[in-house]
């Protein structure tokens, strides 16, 4: 590669490095006018002219023209509040809505400092539902269910009743009972006390609000997710923007994102989520989005984005007639706590609803999560392995496993290396007859047994592994906080430092992933018939990987910079144990007969 080669290759990776830093300078986020904030937007909040809903087409035609308004501000009403405290969780039960208003998760810390930075580790917890404006369970909409929306609630031990009589003669119930596991069981009884039939119109029920862990969160991994018996379905950022391409295809973000049939619904981040879990299914979800608190000038020190949104989900039941006298109640599980995979797979075997896929272990690549996460508890457990130690003890057993196919692949590049005189001359021979060319390489190869895809063959095989290496890196809780070498939490870059002046972090394991990955790179030896200037390239080509990982978790990095010291290793031990290939004699090309006329 020569050097104008070298010096666009520099310059484009720098690009790429600083480009987050150059945004923020070309494009610095606007301040707010003296006087307004950025609180919590209003629930789905509507304009004089409602806005243009489209609603999914399976749903019920009545659902169209329910559109829903703004929350009661109990402005008037002071809120009381009761608190039920178990060995995991803090809830707080609100009678502003007569909901579930807040979660503080004991065992969890809201952010896991560096060891620099341990000596002021904060007494604050991660929540969940936080700066959402009325609580979970809360039901809005309409006058004819909602009222005022303050209801009466009363305590026993670990239960909290709310209860609410509206001048229609409609009386709502809701029991909250404070369960283990994360669980709080829920009952909503809408009961008609009147000797009149009571139409009832489309209720929505408040599902949560997603927000960020932390203000180091850059809100990547919060969304809703929700279920509809046979698949489900995650909203996020890149749901609500303009697209990839937006800077060539403008198109307008979407306003709200509708599902149908819903027996599920969870507000998550990274590690956290508040699911809420039906008996009945819902006839929709709508899903918006809102921007959250701008935070302050000490947190902007460390964030990576200067305006936090959050998303928030409310689930719609279809309008209903009840006769006098007559009750409709609901059965709803809660549960709010961390996205640990045994917790999840327990409730999800009790109530039999699938709920683990909130951990993204669905599809093809989630049996290699499953089966990798098992591997590493396993690991932690029993053998009383550190996590660091356990991903590289799997490292080297999935290495190990693979071990005979790759030293196969390798064995055959260096037999097709030895081959490369006859391929040029072939290639030589037919280059003005591509079709030609092709029909004497297959040959050539046959005649010689070596299959040229071999040496693609086992990283295909190991796609699988990887991808789902990082599917349960990215979600497993138990790596949050788990400590490593001079790695804090492997659930996060290992940052050493941010360079002074840009303040852009210094992550290490991310520059030694690299270094292995070029090792790598140059003990392999190139592809047959690749041509020279791309074979160069493709020995840089791992810096990218470097650039694209950089900033993802030091798990996977960790695991990627121990699979190609195992690689390399193996390299070096083929090529030592291998005995010297017999030279093989180049074949003697005739020149094509012309033919006779």
């Amino acid at each position: 590669m020569d050097r104008k080669s070298i010096i666009v290759l520099v310059v484009c990776f720098l690009l790429l490095f600083s480009w987050p830093l150059l945004v923020n300078k070309v494009f610095p986020p606007k301040r707010l006018p003296p006087g307004i904030t950025n609180a919590p937007a209003a629930i789905f909040p509507t304009t004089n002219q409602p806005p243009s809903l489209a609603p999914a087409t399976s749903a019920p035609p009545v659902l169209e023209a329910s559109a829903p308004r703004p929350p009661i501000t109990y402005t008037n009403e002071p809120e009381l509040s009761f608190e039920i405290t178990n060995a995991h969780a803090h809830y707080t039960f609100s009678s502003h809505g007569g909901g579930l208003k807040l979660v503080q998760l004991l065992e969890y810390p809201e952010t896991i400092l560096s060891r620099r930075e341990r000596r002021t580790q904060t007494s604050r917890v991660a929540t969940l539902n936080n700066y959402a404006p009325i609580p979970t369970l809360a039901i809005v909409n309409s006058p004819a269910v909602e009222g005022n929306g303050i209801y009466t609630l009363t305590r026993t031990n670990n239960r909290v009743l709310a209860e609410k009589a509206l001048p229609n003669g409609l009386r709502i119930v809701k029991e909250f009972e404070v369960s283990s596991n994360y669980l709080v069981h829920a009952t909503i009884r809408l009961e008609n006390r009147s000797d009149q039939p009571l139409a009832l119109p489309a209720q929505h029920w408040f599902a949560g609000s997603a927000t960020p862990m932390n203000v180091q969160d850059d809100g990547s991994a919060v969304g809703v997710m929700w279920y509809n018996g046979s698949k489900s379905k995650d909203v996020g950022p890149a749901d609500f923007s303009g697209g990839f391409f937006s800077c060539v295809m403008p198109r307008t973000p979407p306003t709200e994102i509708r599902g149908t049939n819903v027996t599920w619904a969870a507000a998550h981040n990274q590690f956290f989520a508040l699911v809420t879990m039906l008996q009945d299914p819902a006839a929709q979800i709508v899903i918006r989005k809102t921007d959250l608190p701008r935070p302050s000038e000490e947190d902007l020190a460390y964030r990576t984005v200067r305006q936090p949104v959050g998303y928030e989900a409310m689930l719609v039941y279809a309008a209903t007639n009840l006769a006098p006298n007559q009750a409709l109640e609901h059965k709803v599980a809660l549960f709010a706590g961390p996205k640990e995979y045994r917790t999840l797979a327990t409730i999800s075997a009790v109530f039999n609803n699938d709920v683990d896929l909130i951990m993204g272990y669905g599809g093809f690549f989630g049996f290699f999560s499953k089966g990798l996460l098992l591997g590493m508890n396993w690991l932690h457990a029993v053998l009383r392995l550190s996590y660091g130690w356990a991903i590289i003890a799997i490292t080297i057993i999935i290495k190990a496993v693979f071990w005979p196919l790759t030293q196969a692949s390798t064995r055959s590049a260096k037999r097709m290396q030895a081959l490369q005189p006859q391929i040029k001359l072939l290639q030589a021979k037919y280059k003005d007859d591509p079709v030609k060319q092709q029909k004497k390489m297959m040959e050539f190869w046959k005649e010689n047994k070596i299959n040229p895809m071999s040496g693609c063959l086992p990283t295909l095989i190991q796609m699988p592994v990887f991808i789902g290496f990082f599917y349960m890196i990215r979600s497993a809780i138990e790596l949050r906080g788990a400590s490593f070498l001079w790695v804090g939490d492997l659930s996060q870059p290992d940052t050493l430092f941010l360079i002074p002046g840009i303040n852009f972090p210094f992550n290490l394991l991310p520059l030694v992933m690299g270094a292995t990955m070029l090792w790598q790179a140059q003990l392999t030896p190139p592809s047959p018939g690749m041509d020279p200037t791309q074979a160069k390239i493709m020995r840089y080509m791992p810096l990218m990987f470097m650039v694209f990982l950089y900033n993802f978790s030091a798990g996977l990095t960790l695991y990627w910079t121990v699979q190609n010291l195992l690689s390399i290793l193996q390299t070096k031990l083929t090529r030592t144990s291998a005995a010297p290939a017999s030279p093989i004699p180049a074949p003697v090309l005739t020149p094509p007969q012309k033919k006779r006329k």
